[in-house]
């Protein structure tokens, strides 16, 4: 014979917990091991209404290893208001992490919890709360856990910390470098974030760029014409390296000649020592070798870029 089967129902939580500071925070402060249960945590004691400043905090949890996180509860809806606060409650307190816990958790909401803890050192966890009953049983809580930190995800936001920081010091050395005099062919371009700015030597196809990197920089002539053109660039390397003893002798710096088979582009590079992760002082040193590799680069190029023999 088989065992019966209960059903799950779900209970209107003021059923339960009619007010949410006197009945379900001091609930939830008596039993704290079942919200540990639920995040993996091991809070060890839970004080009600704390002092923020002019606000207070629902609960001020302490966990075995002597971290403070605060709680903050809502019966209903997650808001815009209670998102505030968390965070205000959070550096109050500098807490090691907050818990905001939601009978319905918005989407907007679920994002922002999943980027702080990208963003922040600090640990935030969402947490939707119901009650539920089988049959003519009691009422018990129901938490779920639906944000929350991970290794993974505090990488990530490294990584994209990272990848910001670059950018915005990568657009600080284009905007010194296109500023400087003897930069006059590329004076025109809007600094930008990558590690490249390129005008054209005349040529369709054919860049005059700066590179950058943390540690080294360069000037070179690209030869990309397009989509599907990798043998027409490969031919326009070629007719250029018949000139490689003529063009290397009216330059002062070692010129690298990448044909770089097999893939799209090809291009003639001088690399330099010296990047953006270079001391700010040293930038200007570096700049100036770099525009001084330019104008070598382009003038020794010029007369034989006119003699080309291109296709269409």
């Amino acid at each position: 014979m088989s065992t019966p089967i209960g059903k799950l129902q779900r209970v209107h939580l003021r059923e339960v917990w009619r007010h949410e500071a006197y009945d379900f925070t001091q609930w939830l402060q008596e039993n704290i091991d079942i919200l540990n249960e639920s995040l993996d945590l091991e809070l060890v004691s839970a004080e009600r209404e704390q002092a923020a400043g002019s606000f207070s905090i629902d609960i001020v949890a302490e966990s075995s290893d002597g971290d403070t996180y605060v709680i903050e509860n809502q019966l209903e809806k997650s808001n815009h208001d209670h998102l505030g606060k968390i965070i205000t409650y959070l550096t109050s307190m500098k807490a090691h992490g907050a818990i905001w816990i939601v009978s319905e958790p918005r989407q907007e909401h679920v994002n922002a919890m999943a980027w702080l803890n990208e963003a922040s050192s600090a640990d935030f966890y969402l947490v939707k709360v119901e009650a539920v009953r089988i049959g003519d049983s009691p009422a018990a809580p129901l938490l779920t856990l639906i944000v929350g930190p991970s290794a993974e995800a505090k990488e990530a936001g490294r990584a994209k910390q990272e990848m910001a920081e670059r950018y915005d010091i990568r657009k600080q050395w284009w905007s010194q470098l296109v500023q400087l005099p003897e930069a006059r062919l590329h004076a025109h371009i809007t600094p930008g974030q990558y590690a490249w700015i390129g005008t054209s030597s005349g040529v369709r196809g054919l860049n005059l760029n700066y590179v950058v990197t943390k540690t080294e920089s360069g000037v070179e002539l690209y030869i990309d014409r397009g989509k599907d053109c990798e043998e027409e660039n490969e031919a326009i390397f070629d007719q250029l390296l018949e000139s490689k003893d003529k063009v290397q002798a009216a330059v002062t710096f070692p010129l690298s000649w990448q044909r770089l088979d097999g893939r799209r582009a090809c291009r003639i590079r001088i690399d330099l020592p010296g990047g953006y992760r270079s001391p700010d002082s040293e930038w200007p040193e570096i700049q100036q070798r770099m525009t001084d590799a330019m104008t070598q680069l382009e003038a020794a190029f010029k007369p034989v870029l006119r003699g080309l023999k291109l296709g269409s």
